[in-house]
């Protein structure tokens, strides 16, 4: 599992959201928008700072990425996902 150092990252799932999103074919703006129709507001450039891990990540957020990406919150936690 990766550790997070001084810093370095600030949320575990910001790059399994990134596969996630790009095998649904769906853009950053698009993630946005469907995370606000279930009443979570991350605009683009959140989503980007999440996927680049220099954003954190709440609870809401996590469980509503994973309604959204349709995975489990788990599957955002694995360090190698098959997608």
């Amino acid at each position: 599992m990766a550790r997070i150092i001084d810093g370095e990252k600030m949320n575990m799932i910001g790059e399994n959201v990134k596969k996630y999103r790009k095998a649904r074919k769906m853009s950053q703006k698009v993630l946005s928008e469907k995370l606000e129709l279930l009443g979570v507001y991350v605009c683009r450039g959140s989503v980007s700072r999440i996927e680049d891990c220099s954003r954190t990540v709440t609870d809401i957020e996590l469980y509503a990425l994973s309604q959204v990406l349709n995975v489990e919150v788990n599957d955002l936690f694995r360090e190698k996902t098959d997608v």
